[in-house]
């Protein structure tokens, strides 16, 4: 149920998204042990971002947001954070500001969350995942 979020300029090769949404994927199923891992890239050009109000006045720095539910480990969210961090480079440090790459994560108590029409607190593998990676 993780969602994964990338805003980020266009012209990247297929084979490299294909790669970076990979590896990111993988690091979220690391993190959250959960079903069903999406990721989400929506390109921009320069003259459709501005930076302090200047349209393509610098290489655009991606924006990352993780929805996902609450994952209290702080050194999984680092490990986490390395890893999506490498990808969207690799990808991405031709055409963008990766060194100053955004990263939200917006964590959701499970009922607050729901997946194939039931709260992620009634689904008791999603709350033994939970727990045993929060423990």
């Amino acid at each position: 149920m993780p969602q994964f979020f990338i805003e980020a300029p266009e012209g990247v090769q297929p084979q490299a998204k294909q790669k970076m949404m990979r590896a990111i994927t993988d690091a979220i199923d690391e993190a959250y042990p959960i079903p069903d891992v999406r990721v989400w890239l929506r390109e921009y050009s320069p003259d459709n971002v501005s930076v302090d109000g200047r349209t393509g006045a610098e290489p655009i720095k991606p924006v990352c947001f993780l929805e996902a539910p609450e994952l209290t480990s702080l050194e999984a969210k680092g490990a986490l954070v390395t890893k999506i961090l490498a990808a969207v480079d690799e990808a991405y440090r031709e055409l963008a500001n990766t060194e100053e790459t955004l990263i939200l994560m917006n964590h959701y108590p499970l009922e607050n969350a729901a997946w194939a029409g039931r709260l992620g607190s009634e689904m008791p593998e999603v709350v033994a995942a939970i727990e045993a990676l929060n423990a």
